[in-house]
């Protein structure tokens, strides 16, 4: 059993950068990981994703302005969002799995979610 924890979230202008963090109960080395959002009214939709082994992918919506990455030895994920548009606003959330699930919403493990809202 995984437990996932979100922080970093907070309400910043259009153009403006956060990071979000997303930390693991349990060893992340051999998981694939992504960040997720929902906007209020509407579905959650993928953002990113890193693999077990490294390698990351993003909605084209956010590619050039977000990164995803992990540190494994703290067992943390992060995402670090740069030039935040007002339609980035939204609840972001981290997930997990032991198999690759890409941008879908089959992944066994979630956080909570930290709140991000962008003003223009």
């Amino acid at each position: 059993q995984m437990r996932l924890v979100e922080s970093g979230g907070g309400s910043v202008q259009a153009g403006g950068s956060l990071t979000l963090s997303c930390s693991a109960s349990t060893d992340i080395s051999g998981y694939y990981m992504g960040w997720f959002r929902q906007a209020p009214g509407e579905e959650r939709e993928g953002v990113a994703t890193i693999a077990s082994y490294g390698r990351t992918y993003y909605a084209d919506s956010v590619k050039g302005r977000f990164a995803a990455s992990r540190n494994i030895a703290k067992q943390t994920l992060y995402l670090q969002m740069d030039n935040l548009q007002p339609e980035d606003t939204g609840m972001y959330y981290c997930a997990a799995d032991r198999n690759s699930r890409e941008l879908t919403l089959a992944y066994t493990y979630w956080g909570q979610g930290t709140q991000v809202t962008v003003s223009s």
